[in-house]
């Protein structure tokens, strides 16, 4: 585990699946959401540190990013994965020097919510990044949000799904920048708006 002052970012994203929720699934812009991801890694891999809990469809995009990187960036990363899904690990998740593996417990709502409570215990996190998704990205921006009061925090609402729920709920009360809605340019978006954070 990284015990250094980098600073830390917080990722929340998933690619929503058309069998679960449609809400998600019908509003997911699915390119979007792999080009705001691999944008976020080039972006802050290299300057700070980048935390998230493994999703299947997230974590082979980071490491695609961290392999086509010159230097060692691998202390720039953790992975969290719950135990629970032990038998589904893919080979990505073990690139990663620090991945950070959770107990299980006798649910999945259970195991998640173990992961989630470690990853936020074990960080201060400056800023929280939501990028589509489906219910768990609502249920991280609420944690994310209690446990990290002072962060910023940006939903990708263009990237549709989870993402675009959270910005307009909370647009008014957290005076999200229209631009997390309209602008698809991510590598200057997040260079733009994690400049303090990018050292």
């Amino acid at each position: 585990m990284v015990t250094d002052n980098i600073n830390k970012i917080f990722l929340s994203a998933s690619i929503p699946y058309s069998e679960r929720d449609k809400k998600y699934y019908d509003t997911a812009d699915i390119l979007a959401i792999r080009d705001a991801i691999r944008a976020l890694a080039t972006v802050v891999i290299p300057k700070a540190h980048l935390v998230w809990g493994g999703h299947p469809s997230i974590t082979p995009l980071i490491r695609f990013v961290m392999d086509s990187m010159s230097a060692n960036v691998k202390e720039h990363i953790t992975l969290y994965q719950s135990l629970y899904f032990e038998k589904f690990f893919s080979a990505d998740n073990f690139v990663f020097e620090n991945i950070v593996l959770t107990q299980k417990s006798d649910t999945q709502k259970e195991s998640i919510l173990i992961m989630r409570e470690k990853m936020f215990e074990e960080h201060n996190f400056k800023a929280g990044i939501f990028i589509g998704g489906m219910e768990g990205i609502e249920d991280e921006f609420e944690m994310f949000s209690i446990s990290n009061p002072n962060a910023i925090i940006l939903p990708i609402a263009s990237t549709g799904a989870a993402a675009r729920i959270v910005f307009d709920k909370y647009k008014q009360l957290k005076k999200f920048d229209d631009r997390l809605l309209t602008d698809y340019a991510y590598m200057a978006l997040f260079r733009h708006l994690l400049n303090e954070y990018l050292i």
